[in-house]
């Protein structure tokens, strides 16, 4: 078996581009924040414990959904385990050689526990993995469909289907236009499944109710970080009549949260990943009717957990409504008068006795 080494030198500024690696990132226009650099868990934490690498989808730490969420399980990991971290991020459009090369540096750097933030990392991730038995690997979203799993990789899976059922099911019912809408960040079957269940919620709750679905971008990745493509997909299907959107395009969505602030009174979003009404600015938050959440951090904590404890998850892990690793939000309040009706679709979800779709 080949472990790839670097010099001592490439692998000490590799190190410390690493650990700098979200320090000096500032608030964006779209009225999100990210972390202040005096908060910055991996530039602070110099603990005994694990040793955790982060690897950022498109967007990174700042997104206000996916990639905070996982960071969020980071913090809690660092805190409590007396632990240190490096991260790193993608860009839109690199080669799968700069990811290979992301998870590699931070091997290098000492992380003993190593977690690729989405689908785009699972090539790298079984490339890289086999180099390194001694780190745990964990994907979220992650998949091997061609090849045995690897025997230090985690592969974090969730039912997002069945919470954008619940949501699909929140938009029908407070429509009142009869048409809703969905906005998926790159058309493939990772997205599609959000797709399939937010549409099948909405049809559940409304039979008659009509559902514009775009897709901000075919295949590129950079669908997950485009605001301005996310306002006008969203702006798009508020001009066919759509009174609620839910998104599912990362940090595109907060150009949907403008696009339903522009549509005016009425108008309503879905946000994603994490309860988006809490990060989003005062003028979005009226117009935020909840959230489909997918408990990243959940799944990034409980990897950490595992590896601390000297007993490493391997193979697949899926997070759904039965273990809570999927739901909705409340904040808010918008949907309080129809909760209990949300949660009799998901108690027979739960059950059985709701199959909710993967595809469209």
């Amino acid at each position: 078996m080949r472990r790839l080494t670097k010099l001592s030198a490439v692998a000490a500024v590799a190190a410390l581009a690493l650990a700098g690696c979200g320090s000096s990132d500032s608030g964006g226009s779209d009225g999100g924040s990210k972390p202040a650099a005096s908060k910055d868990v991996c530039k602070d934490a110099k603990g005994s414990g694990p040793k955790i690498g982060l690897a950022y989808d498109v967007g990174g730490r700042g997104d206000q959904s996916f990639n905070d969420s996982a960071y969020v399980g980071l913090k809690k990991a660092v805190t409590e385990f007396d632990g240190s971290c490096v991260e790193g991020e993608a860009t839109d459009g690199e080669p799968e050689s700069a990811r290979e090369d992301r998870l590699r540096n931070m091997a290098d750097a000492g992380a003993n526990a190593i977690v690729g933030v989405g689908f785009a990392y699972s090539d790298s991730v079984n490339a890289v993995a086999p180099d390194y038995p001694d780190v745990n690997f964990a994907i979220v979203d992650g998949f091997d469909p061609d090849t045995k799993p690897n025997d230090n990789v985690a592969y974090l899976t969730f039912a997002a289907n069945e919470g954008s059922y619940l949501v699909g099911v929140a938009a029908a019912e407070k429509s009142k236009s009869g048409t809703i809408g969905f906005v998926g960040g790159v058309h493939n079957d990772l997205i599609k499944g959000f797709e399939a269940g937010y549409v099948a919620g909405a049809k559940a709750a409304k039979p008659s109710i009509k559902v514009e679905v775009s897709y901000i971008q075919e295949s590129d990745l950079k669908g997950f970080g485009d605001p301005a493509g996310g306002k006008a997909a969203a702006t798009g299907e508020f001009d066919k009549g759509a009174d609620v959107v839910y998104h599912a395009s990362g940090a595109s969505g907060s150009g949907v949260f403008d696009a339903a602030v522009e549509a005016g009174d009425g108008k309503w979003a879905i946000g994603v990943d994490s309860d988006q009404y809490l990060t989003a600015t005062a003028a979005q938050k009226p117009h935020i009717l909840t959230s489909a959440l997918k408990r990243v951090d959940v799944a990034t904590y409980d990897f950490i957990k595992t590896v601390n404890a000297g007993k490493p998850a391997t193979s697949y892990t899926t997070y759904d409504l039965k273990n809570d690793g999927v739901g909705y939000s409340t904040a808010g309040g918008f949907i309080d008068d129809i909760k209990s009706d949300i949660d009799g679709y998901k108690a027979k979800i739960v059950s059985g006795d709701i199959k909710v779709p993967t595809k469209p």
